[in-house]
């Protein structure tokens, strides 16, 4: 059975909208782990732009699943990240001006200075997922550079309308986890997922874990948080 975590950043969004003290990201993870979420997601960006430390810090305490905190490799987040111990990091690209994620970390390009970072982490403890395009230079070098899984960034299959396309796309995706799991990686799949995209991944075993997150958070606007995760989960498991 595949396994769903559920990122809360946007509920952090909507709070941050008016400067104000709801609705509250931690409470949001609560009722996602009441309805069967497997683990909770939150980014914590440099600009502080949803999540906040204060956040963060709560999440560590409360969630009872496990906390994955995604994060740029930077000096601050190496620091963070060493305190508060999340059961999982997941190192992603980050850029200000950006709306959301763009596309996978180049790993290949940086394993000389990503091998470190990797290593410190892991030495705190914490099991390190990195997320790449699943391109197999990516897959490999990540392995090389000492993470313990991959997420496979999905949002171009997420965004691509046309029906060959994502066909296409979507059997690179198969193969970029295959190619992870011979090397001994966990691949997950993660970014643009939702209630519609997430159909074709169904009864497959190429992932153990789905990251999810607006999707997730906009249906609950309508139908409550409970019944948005409890809808993705029937999805999924299907």
């Amino acid at each position: 059975m595949a396994l769903l975590e559920v990122n809360v950043d946007h509920i952090a969004t909507l709070r941050q909208a008016r400067l104000i003290t709801e609705p509250d990201p931690v409470t949001a993870a609560a009722l996602a782990e009441l309805a069967g979420a497997d683990g909770i997601i939150v980014h914590l960006r440099e600009d502080r732009r949803h999540i906040q430390d204060r956040d963060l810090e709560i999440l560590r305490r409360t969630v009872q699943t496990r906390l994955n905190l995604e994060m740029a490799a930077t000096d601050e987040m190496l620091s963070i990240a060493s305190r508060l111990k999340p059961d999982v990091i997941t190192l992603v690209p980050e850029k200000r001006q950006e709306l959301t994620t763009e596309g996978g970390l180049e790993v290949a390009g940086n394993k000389d200075f990503l091998t470190g970072y990797v290593r410190r982490l892991r030495d705190a403890g914490i099991y390190v997922s990195l997320f790449v395009d699943p391109q197999p230079r990516q897959i490999t070098a990540a392995r090389e550079v000492g993470a313990q899984c991959v997420e496979l960034h999905t949002g171009t299959y997420a965004e691509t309308r046309e029906e060959a396309a994502a066909q296409r796309l979507f059997d690179e995706l198969l193969a970029g986890a295959r190619e992870a799991a011979a090397l001994g990686l966990k691949a997950k799949a993660g970014h643009g997922l939702n209630y519609h995209n997430i159909k074709r991944f169904r009864g497959r075993t190429e992932f153990a874990e789905y990251s999810i997150g607006h999707s997730i958070i906009s249906r609950a606007v309508l139908v409550g948080m409970v019944q948005a995760v409890r809808e993705m989960l029937a999805l999924i498991n299907d």
